[in-house]
Formats: structure tokens, sequence, C-alpha cells
């Protein structure tokens, strides 16, 4: 069993640029330039950080816009790393319409790639929420996993961000 000390860890304040409370957690939030580079799951009693710059308040309104309207179409500047396969998966996964999902299997079969290949593209994703992993579910319906986790915290993000969407 994954404990939340080992998904949801935050790194010294001055990491992040800011950091937003939510409803399930709260997101810690890293630029670098013009670019958002992270968005990071932690614990609800870390205390908030008022954006330190220009760009990290954008992404802090787009956030809450996100928030009361999860049919919200994003609009940053985004540094996406990763290998080509990852980037492949991610681009895939932005296409899934808000209230909807799309398993592992499929998404492999799509990409002439894995099930465990797609998920863990998903895990290694540095822009959750925005890049919404969270769709992306097992063949059989069921949450599969999250954050490279199959249990606790990082479900519970994973189920109140698919119903947030189906509202």
């Amino acid at each position: 069993m994954t404990t939340t000390k080992t998904i949801l860890k935050a790194r010294p304040a001055n990491d992040y640029q800011a950091k937003l409370a939510t409803p399930f957690a709260l997101l810690g939030i890293r630029t670098e330039e013009d670019w958002l580079t992270d968005i990071e799951y932690l614990p609800l009693d870390t205390p908030p950080l008022v954006p330190q710059n220009p760009l990290a308040m954008e992404v802090c309104q787009q956030l809450q816009a996100y928030l009361a309207d999860p049919g919200f179409i994003f609009d940053l500047s985004l540094h996406i790393g990763g290998t080509i396969h990852q980037r492949r998966v991610w681009q895939t996964i932005r296409t899934i319409p808000c209230g909807a999902t799309s398993s592992y299997a499929d998404i492999a079969t799509q990409l002439h790639s894995a099930p465990r290949a797609v998920g863990q593209a998903c895990g290694a994703n540095r822009l959750p929420i925005v890049i919404p992993c969270h769709r992306v579910i097992a063949k059989n319906g069921g949450l599969g996993g999250f954050m490279h986790a199959s249990d606790g915290v990082p479900l519970a993000i994973k189920r109140w961000l698919l119903r947030h969407e189906c509202t």
C-alpha cells in the first residue's frame, strides 16, 4: 500500500511559484520563465502560497476556472519534457473530452504500445489536470492507478476529479 507521505510530498517553499488550495489537494505550481513546468499534488495541510509571478497568477486563475467549470479549456505555455512515447501518450490524453474517459488499453492500441507503458507515461505526467491523466481508467471500467499508486490519497484525488467533470 502506498502512503500519503510517499506520494504527496512538499518541496521547499521556494521551489514553488504558487500553492493553490483545492478541495482535493494543495496544488504546488512551478514555472520557469514563460512556461508552466509542474503541478504537484501536495497534502491539504500544506500552507498556500500566493502567486509569485504573473504566470503563476495566470495558472492559478485558470485552475480556479476549471474548478468552477470542468469544461474550461486551459490556455497555458507548457514545458513538456519526457520521452517521445510519453509525449505521444500525453497528447492523446489531451484529446479525451471533459466528462469522458479512455482506457489504458484503448490508448495503447491507438499508439501501438502496451497498457503498462501508457500507465507509466500517465504516472510521469508533470502537468496533471492540464494534461488530464485522471481521465485514463482500467479496461474493465475501474479507476486503475494514479500517480504510480493503486490506492489511498492518489485514487481519492482521481475519483474527485472524475466526479467533478461529470457534474
